[in-house]
């Protein structure tokens, strides 16, 4: 079978890396310099996109944003999963949001800005401090303003403004700023018959806005069922096929959605060696009209995200559990270069092990481990 990624970054590289021992072979199509390529090798084909279209058995992303023309002519193929509406869900949160309320599924009160008077509703009807987003654009912690008390109000109206006035058909959602106990995500995998298997929730840490690290095997029953049943509420609703993940906020036990993402996903990276089918194999299957893999947890895992390093310290190898994957990118601050997974049989185990690649991850470089280390050897 043959299967086209619109992008060709990590995670397109990490579905070819599982889809060849199924015979399912990846080309990727770069929508930044329309080339269709090889996610692992960099090879290049002589292919325009539809051509590549055309010879593709199916088609998915591994990103949200996505030119409007290049999803419109993937969508007519009949070949692209999760499809169209998805997508666009995941890559605007006014569409994000009218998904969620009919679905059924809480998430911040909202407002949705494009004029001046919107933001004075918003603080009116939802109080300071306020969380400010573009709808259209921005990730990890970008394009996004906090109005913290009145005084700021003029001056980030005009940071606003400015965004709005480079292209009217953007919009920014004002959100009530929701106090709460930690971020977790759930990750999940649906065909097209309508079958579901979810992963075990993750719990996430983040630095200046951007993942630091995810751990898997520590959160509750309970907040596991609210989190499989928000997934089936979301997932039903798009008619989804693929690997969908949701990004949550816990508020004294209670879960409310921060965004989805219509992919595979940073915090599921775990995955990889913490289950008996990670998140890349399960969305592969999935798109591929193949049964989906098993997704309960073999040993309780940890992801620490490598940001903006120009390599993987060799030393994390000696550690029992620990494996390194590496995107090859070039290196810029900040970015993600690469991931490290460790999973070892006991929460406490787990602990000691993090404890052990802390001597060789610095703090600064590496936020988060020591302190995680620490919470779980206390388990």
């Amino acid at each position: 079978m043959q299967m086209l990624v619109l992008g060709a970054g990590q995670l397109a590289r990490m579905m070819a890396l599982v889809a060849a021992p199924l015979d399912i072979h990846i080309r990727a199509y770069d929508v930044v310099s329309e080339q269709v390529l090889h996610p692992v090798t960099g090879e290049r084909y002589e292919q325009n996109l539809a051509q590549a279209i055309a010879a593709s058995d199916r088609i998915t992303a591994e990103f949200e944003h996505i030119p409007a023309d290049v999803l419109a002519l993937c969508e007519q193929s009949g070949k692209f999963f999760p499809g169209k509406k998805a997508i666009e869900c995941g890559g605007d949160r006014a569409k994000e949001k009218a998904l969620l309320d009919g679905a059924g599924v809480p998430s911040a009160p909202y407002v949705l800005v494009t004029e001046r008077t919107h933001l004075d509703q918003a603080i009116d009807e939802l109080g300071l401090p306020l969380v400010i987003k573009t709808c259209q654009a921005g990730y990890d912690g970008k394009g996004q303003w906090r109005l913290k008390n009145i005084q700021q109000a003029d001056d980030i109206w005009q940071e606003m403004r400015a965004f709005l006035d480079k292209d009217t058909a953007h919009s920014i959602i004002c959100e009530k700023m929701i106090p709460f106990d930690r971020e977790v995500s759930v990750i999940g995998a649906r065909d097209a018959q309508g079958n579901v298997k979810v992963y075990p929730v993750t719990e996430n840490e983040h630095t200046d806005g951007v993942l630091s690290l995810s751990v898997a095997g520590i959160v509750s029953q309970d907040i596991q069922a609210q989190g499989i049943d928000a997934y089936h509420k979301i997932a039903d609703a798009l008619d989804y096929v693929g690997v969908l993940a949701i990004e949550f906020f816990d508020v004294d036990g209670e879960l409310m959605v921060n965004e989805i993402a219509p992919r595979v996903h940073n915090s599921g990276h775990w995955t990889q060696q913490g289950v008996y089918c990670c998140q890349f194999e399960n969305h592969v299957r999935a798109v591929a009209d193949l049964p989906l893999g098993c997704t309960d947890l073999l040993q309780p895992s940890v992801m620490i995200n490598v940001l903006g390093q120009a390599a993987i310290p060799k030393q994390v190898l000696a550690t029992t559990g620990a494996r390194s994957h590496w995107y090859g990118k070039t290196v810029k601050p900040g970015r993600k270069m690469g991931h490290i997974n460790v999973s070892a049989d006991t929460l406490h185990e787990l602990g000691e092990r993090l404890n052990e690649l802390h001597e060789h991850l610095s703090e600064q470089d590496y936020p988060g481990v020591e302190s995680r280390a620490r919470l779980l050897m206390a388990q």
